[in-house]
């Protein structure tokens, strides 16, 4: 019987036998880098603005008609600085190294971005589903819709109206748009759920201006809770969606796994945190008495807000059965819907969607190349230890693309107890680890996105990271004991 071949070997032999492998892992991990360095492209930006500003009441560059001017360097580092366009600026990379690379060339390289994963022999494999774009562009249209302001105005109301019965103080409504809205995110999807979640945090928490620590606090919670309240149904969540299918598991299954614990992460993790922050949230409530102001809205008829919605359940089961044409068409029917409707809509936002599927879209290119190392490293684990490294692994990959490669694994396919152990542990890790950063989970440049100019300096990834290790270990905890 042959001898195993150790972790090193194994990926010792898959490096000698395509050395762009080894290559395409350095770009990935500079653009995680890169990713971890934006908040210091964004202040170089910043500096470099304020001085082209200076020399432009100066009259020293040039301007055209309407006064404005430009600087190409801080337009640039301010392109560096956006945390949603560096996936897609290494993809190019990426797809620049491997268009020169020896026995690569163009015509290989538009297979594997347009249609393809990349194997250990250096052909292109089936996509994940139809199109490996998929969820990106799920993840851009639901985006657009949930974001229209009857769907916004619904939620307003729902969470609004729990937030009444625990007595309407910032902390109530805090506390309620933290653990139903990522709950929600089992019945609308993750990134809906994300989207309104942090519409809301902006108007109604990040506006009252509190503390650098509470901010960083909430948002990691908001990451952390919606990653994991994706997971009371089969359909819902990034991660889930890309094995249920596979490893055969349906609703109850699912949720008979997963929802109790998950359910559990949220309501601890965001207890503690208000417990902790207590005595801000009574100050925060005092200055939102006093900042008030009522301000009458225009009633949205009913039919409105049911085509909204109908729009979203369009998109939702299209994404369920692989129809990405017909998920565009959606979206038009929604801008024509809008268009007709002018009174009771507010404008479309577009650039932070499109940013967002820019970011998914360069993170499914960049990794596409990375399974000859995540794929082994998984095989060779037990349970307890699988489930500690998927969390961490997801930090640096999204964890759907944590799950999808784990369920390329052989042995994780297979019947038994082992077998179902080891999949429950990638799965926990995967949905625990995706508040770790903003590339853990596929909503979480929404949320950035959304709540970004509430920090002066830009969200620092590392204190990100920092604020989300405890609920995070809530959750970890919470998958162990609970099942």
């Amino acid at each position: 019987m042959p001898h195993e071949l150790t972790l090193w070997q194994e990926l010792g032999n898959a490096a000698a036998g395509d050395l762009f492998l080894v290559a395409a892992s350095a770009v990935f991990g500079l653009a995680v880098l890169h990713a971890f360095l934006t908040s210091y492209f964004a202040k170089l930006a910043h500096r470099r603005k304020v001085e082209h500003d200076a020399q432009v009441g100066l009259g020293l560059v040039p301007v055209n008609e309407q006064g404005e001017s430009a600087d190409l360097r801080a337009s640039l580092l301010h392109l560096l600085g956006e945390v949603e366009a560096v996936f897609g600026l290494w993809a190019l990379a990426l797809f620049a190294l491997m268009v020169f690379w020896p026995g690569k060339g163009w015509d290989f390289a538009c297979r594997f971005v347009e249609s393809g994963n990349y194997d250990l022999a250096g052909t292109t494999l089936a996509a994940i589903g139809p199109s490996k774009f998929l969820e990106p562009l799920f993840v851009f249209i639901i985006m657009v819709l949930a974001s229209a302001r009857p769907i916004m105005r619904l939620a307003e109301r729902l969470l609004g109206g729990v937030a009444r019965g625990l007595g309407d103080s910032v902390a109530a409504r805090w506390f309620v748009m933290l653990t139903l809205a990522p709950l929600l995110g089992s019945l609308i999807t993750e990134p809906a759920a994300m989207t309104i979640a942090a519409l809301l945090l902006s108007a109604q928490f990040y506006a009252l201006r509190p503390s650098e620590r509470l901010k960083y606090a909430t948002l990691a919670l908001l990451f952390v809770n919606i990653s994991v309240g994706g997971a009371l149904t089969h359909f819902a969540a990034p991660p889930v969606v890309m094995v249920a299918a596979k490893w055969g598991w349906g609703l109850s299954d699912v949720f008979r796994q997963f929802g109790g614990a998950a359910m559990a992460t949220i309501l601890l993790s965001t207890s503690a945190t208000f417990i902790f922050f207590r005595s801000e949230f009574t100050e925060m409530t005092l200055r939102a008495k006093d900042e008030a102001t009522d301000k009458p809205r225009p009633e949205i008829p009913f039919w409105v807000t049911l085509g909204h919605l109908a729009l979203m359940v369009w998109t939702v089961l299209m994404l369920i059965g692989h129809h990405p044409v017909l998920m565009v068409g959606g979206l038009l029917v929604f801008l024509a819907f809008t268009e007709a409707t002018p009174q009771w809509q507010s404008p479309v936002r577009w650039r932070g969607p499109l940013l967002v599927g820019l970011f998914l879209a360069g993170l499914v290119v960049l990794g596409g190349t990375q399974s000859w190392w995540i794929s082994p490293l998984i095989a060779r684990l037990d349970a307890n230890t699988l489930m500690l490294s998927a969390t961490v692994l997801t930090a640096f990959n999204d964890n759907a693309a944590i799950t999808y490669l784990a369920s390329q694994v052989p042995g994780l396919s297979l019947g038994g107890a082992t077998a179902q152990g080891l999949r429950h542990a990638v799965m926990a890790g995967a949905l625990a680890g995706g508040g770790l950063t903003v590339i853990a989970n596929a909503p979480n440049p929404a949320g950035q996105s959304i709540l970004a100019k509430h920090f002066a300096q830009g969200v620092s990834p590392l204190k990100l990271a920092l604020w989300a290790v405890l609920p995070t270990v809530v959750a970890v905890l919470c998958f162990i004991f609970i099942r």
